[in-house]
């Protein structure tokens, strides 16, 4: 999103900090500040406008756009249907994770028009930029793993992700359902959600100000281009049943891909849950190291995987300093944790992908019997 903001934007910006207060900066935040800047003082390491990053994102539309291609106009039988909606469904999270994560974070570029163009590739994912900066980089990023605030933790009544969330009886079984209402994710997003907090002007309690003029032409431009992709080019090819049924597949694989790599950085055994003082409205610890322990990092050596998830494999690094590019999280990662372990704090993380999903189905089955 672009810097200049509105007035309304910075009051209610504003408001929604004065909501909750975190503990003084006990200096480790002033002194990781330090390590990290000094970190950029080669000449060749950027935390923006990195090389890697256009050739990535090159790959990546190439990819989707040549996938697509070939769903639509050549796949013809259920086996070439079936691995090509999967790959689809993948590179489309790529999207997310390497270009529009980082352009919603500012962190693509110096440059605000080149930030706010790679935000708006939300919209081959189906979702809107504008939206996903009040519910992703303001309400999560500032109160991580706070039920009540940080909506990433809200699933309704269909799970118990906080201990402080209200416990059903059939949460018993969430550790099972659950990973089937993951695949729906994308597509209650696509027809449901940004629809809704448009209409009523609020994400869970929190307020915003809906979007306006331009950006509210981005909104439903946006919206028209997913659903012209999605929807009326295939039809022009194939019949209803089956522009509906690759939409299930590709969709379903997106959802699944997105819940789940996220689910890992703060829905697991080592994040911490953190409440408030209800009478001062106080988180105790100081914000980054509230940040450091509500997220966990997994797979910091796979290489591979770093590429395909943006970088968000490196979810700690990610939060602390969310405007650098996702390029840097794994030097960055040795100056956080060479840090945190000279000042006490707890730094999370799992050696691997699968470690890191068996706790989160730890965590959902806990959470499911526990009271």
């Amino acid at each position: 999103m672009q810097v200049n903001k509105s007035d309304q934007s910075v009051v209610l910006e504003k408001e929604a900090a004065k909501k909750l207060k975190f503990g003084k900066n006990s200096g480790f935040k002033t002194e990781l500040r330090r390590r990290v800047d000094e970190l950029f003082q080669n000449p060749d390491r950027k935390a923006r406008d990195c090389p890697q990053m256009y050739a990535k994102t090159i790959i990546l539309l190439f990819s989707f756009f040549g996938l697509y291609s070939l769903l639509v106009l050549v796949a013809q039988t259920w086996w070439q249907v079936i691995p090509l909606g999967i790959m689809l469904g993948v590179v489309t999270a790529g999207i997310g994770f390497g270009i529009q994560h980082d352009g919603a974070h500012h962190a693509y570029s110096d440059s605000l028009w080149i930030n706010k163009l790679m935000a708006m590739s939300l919209g081959l994912i189906g979702g809107s930029s504008y939206l996903w900066h009040w519910k992703h980089n303001i309400l999560h990023h500032t109160y991580t793993n706070i039920a009540g605030h940080d909506m990433d933790l809200d699933v309704g009544i269909f799970g118990r992700l906080s201990p402080s969330h209200p416990h059903l009886a059939f949460h018993r079984w969430q550790h099972y359902y659950l990973w089937l209402l993951y695949g729906l994710l994308a597509i209650k997003w696509h027809f449901y959600d940004d629809f809704y907090y448009l209409i009523a002007g609020k994400i869970g309690d929190h307020r915003y100000p809906r979007p306006k003029s331009s950006n509210l032409v981005i909104f439903f431009g946006s919206k028209l281009v997913f659903f012209v992709v999605a929807f009326a080019i295939p039809l022009q090819f194939h019949a209803l049943w089956q522009v509906l049924t690759s939409y299930g597949l590709v969709a379903v694989t997106l959802g699944v891909v997105l819940s789940v790599v996220f689910q890992l950085a703060h829905v697991v055994e080592e994040a911490d849950f953190p409440l408030p003082i209800a009478e001062v409205s106080l988180i105790e610890k100081d914000w980054a190291v509230h940040q450091i322990e509500t997220t966990v990092n997994f797979s910091r050596n796979n290489h591979l995987m770093t590429w395909l998830l943006g970088g968000l494999n490196f979810q700690v690094e990610h939060h602390l300093f969310p405007n650098i590019c996702h390029i840097n999280y794994p030097e960055l990662s040795k100056v956080v944790e060479q840090t945190c372990r000279e000042y006490g704090v707890r730094y999370n993380q799992h050696s691997s992908f699968w470690s890191g999903l068996s706790s989160h189905y730890r965590w959902l089955r806990k959470m499911g019997t526990t009271f």
